[in-house]
């Protein structure tokens, strides 16, 4: 059955062509498997609950019949301003207008989060850009630069609240603006598109704006909320949407609520937020975390920007998914939150999901995939910029920057083909990672630290099952046939602390010299006593603790770039200046660079899923999710590699010039 809703419908409708229902909520709510919602342009500011799940043979479609023309926003227009003073105005709103959710009552606050409780869930927009919430009225009226802000001409306009009885207060700082005259909203609802019940799966939502909701912070043992999602459920694709303006997170393919672990270092103070992330995932398996139930979503070809959190988050319930030919930028560029959940895409157990095509940049992170990444897959992504401009300050309890970080996993964790371009290419506080083909022009940071005792689950290979338990012991790393280019200064940056005000010294050389400390696989075997059916268990119990091996072969280095101590077969040019750059030709990026002149016939061997082998802890093999083995004859366009493979992320040089997305 085809059901319409049109927001310019003379009155309520039933849904048909004829007289259709001006809410797509109403839809939602007697929708069922095998029915298509068909919504034409419009502004709808409503909550959409969807009730009814589809099935794999019989999804429930909703779509937008002109691409972005169907609106879906949390907020609200106001067109109550009164001059107050200066460039400040006033519009007081009933609080019965919030319900039981008042986000300037509610503040973004929680486990991991590092910032301070100071702001608050609600946001006051004009023309579609978000206002900085002041810390006080008196800041409001003075409109001053804030100097952490990534924009720091947007950040002088400012909002306070406070409560007055059953009113809440809003001033803002137009700048000299007319709100009465302008588009001015408010934050109101706290979702826009996501079911309240766990379940609700099979569901597509294609070519909607969704914007402006007052969404809450979205650590990993806590409920997990975004604009839209699909809570806990299986099967949903978003497509073709555009998603912008969430105080927190923009999709959210996380956790259900589960109240006897919600936030429980925040309100009960005396386990760690480390143990209760351990609680859940046990807990998650009680509560149907498996295969058949969870994950297998699709997130593709969306534009996502100018969320506060993260673009993407998400625990345990992105399992087994695809996002894929996404463009995700301009995420925390405010700087007014911080803490341990921050990045364009940021996923707890991603446990085979596929990263591939997105366009990722100008994010404070790009992707960053903790605990359980594994048989996790970042290929043919494009990112630079995810990095703090120079004129901003660190945020005290903001995150470090880089294109890619894997946290506390075991692998196997796969970055291939993907073109790195930020200061810092990879935070690698974890083991089971292969790189392969990249082009790689920022560091790799904290290599064998930041995972004290983080003790964290691996899984039966393509399942969600936990197999055991370890901590990280570092290594267990793979880099194949990738170009390094020293492109931004090599000197140690000192780096605040995310949660205190101590400093890190990071480095910011480029290179696998990084790895010098860790044995080759021929090293490290020689430790087991392998020439005998008794070893002694007290002997060997040091080594069962020590790093794990490294693989480093067919690698081309330049401008100062550094190799591992034991690589053979690769290339270092310490002749040259090579330069590396992304340009945009009719708004698309293009890669401008003369590093290929200097390969000077360098060539790579072919690396498959027999040369990457298995990942230590949970012995899962470089693969497809679906147990196949990979070979690396396709580049970063899907092209394919002939018998003369250069290293890096193309085919053949000629490609280099191409758009790169």
């Amino acid at each position: 059955m085809i059901i319409y809703v049109s927001a310019n419908a003379f009155r309520d409708g039933n849904g048909t062509k004829e007289r259709p229902f001006k809410h797509i909520d109403d839809a939602a709510k007697i929708a069922k498997p095998g029915d298509e919602i068909l919504v034409a342009p419009g502004v709808y500011r409503e909550y959409v609950n969807p009730v009814n799940a589809g099935t794999e043979e019989s999804r429930i479609t909703y779509r937008s019949t002109e691409p972005l023309g169907a609106v879906i926003t949390g907020a609200e227009e106001v067109k109550s301003w009164k001059p107050y003073q200066g460039n400040v105005w006033v519009c007081r709103i009933e609080n019965s207008q919030f319900g039981s959710y008042n986000p300037y009552t509610t503040y973004v606050y929680g486990d991991w989060y590092f910032a301070g409780r100071s702001k608050h869930t609600g946001a006051v927009y004009l023309n579609d850009k978000m206002l900085y919430e002041a810390d006080s009225l008196d800041a409001c009226i003075k409109g001053d630069v804030y100097d952490c802000s990534w924009e720091p001409e947007a950040s002088v306009y400012k909002w306070y609240a406070e409560q007055d009885g059953n009113e809440t207060v809003i001033y803002a700082n137009f700048q000299g603006k007319d709100p009465n005259r302008e588009k001015v909203e408010i934050n109101v609802r706290r979702n826009c598109f996501m079911p309240s019940e766990t379940g609700i799966g099979y569901i597509t939502v294609s070519g909607f704006c969704v914007e402006k909701a007052a969404t809450t912070w979205a650590p990993p043992a806590a409920y997990q909320d975004g604009m839209i999602g699909p809570h806990w459920s299986k099967g949903w694709i978003i497509e073709d949407c555009e998603i912008s303006n969430s105080k927190c997170a923009g999709i959210s393919l996380g956790k259900y609520l589960d109240p006897e672990n919600e936030h429980y270092f925040t309100n009960k103070h005396v386990k760690s937020p480390t143990q209760m992330e351990r609680d859940a995932v046990c807990r998650g398996q009680y509560h149907g975390w498996i295969k058949e139930k969870v994950g297998g979503h699709i997130i593709r070809r969306c534009d996502i920007h100018n969320c506060e959190q993260g673009g993407i988050i998400g625990r345990m319930g992105g399992v087994f998914s695809i996002i894929e030919d996404n463009h995700i930028h301009h995420i925390n560029n405010m700087m007014e939150l911080g803490g341990a959940e921050i990045a364009g895409i940021k996923m707890h157990a991603a446990i085979d999901v596929t990263f591939r095509r997105n366009y990722i940049h100008h994010c404070t992170m790009g992707i960053w995939c903790d605990w359980e990444a594994q048989g996790t897959r970042i290929t043919q992504n494009l990112m630079h910029d995810n990095q703090r401009p120079a004129f901003a300050k660190q945020l005290r309890g903001g995150m470090m920057s880089q294109d890619i970080f894997v946290e506390v996993s075991h692998g196997p964790t796969l970055i291939d083909n993907n073109i790195l371009l930020s200061d810092a290419s990879l935070r690698m506080a974890t083991e089971g990672v292969a790189m392969v083909h990249n082009l790689i022009c920022g560091a790799f940071t904290v290599v064998g630290g930041g995972t004290g005792l983080r003790y964290t689950p691996y899984h039966i290979p393509h399942r969600t099952e936990v197999m055991g338990f370890m901590t990280v012991l570092h290594g267990d790393d793979r880099f194949y046939n990738n170009i390094f280019v020293q492109k931004w200064p090599a000197a140690s940056l000192l780096i605040r602390h995310d949660s205190d005000d101590g400093i890190d010294e990071e480095n910011r050389e480029v290179g696998t010299h990084v790895m010098d400390e860790y044995p080759t696989y021929e090293e490290w075997i020689k430790k087991f006593d392998m020439d005998t059916d008794t070893p002694n268990m007290k002997k060997l119990e040091e080594a069962h603790f020590q790093h794990l091996p490294v693989w480093v072969k067919g690698n081309a280095y330049f401008n100062g770039a550094k190799a591992y101590k034991h690589e053979t077969d690769h290339l270092v040019d310490a002749e040259h200046e090579v330069k590396v750059e992304v340009q945009m030709q009719e708004g698309k990026p293009v890669l401008s660079t003369n590093l290929y002149e200097f390969l000077d016939g360098f060539t790579a061997g072919m690396v498959n899923s027999d040369v990457l082998g298995k990942a230590f802890e949970p012995e899962e093999r470089f693969e497809n999710p679906d147990g196949t083995p990979i070979v690396f004859d396709r580049d970063y366009f899907g092209n394919h590699r002939g018998t003369c493979i250069l290293p890096g992320p193309f085919a053949a040089k000629e490609e280099a010039g191409q758009k790169l997305w």
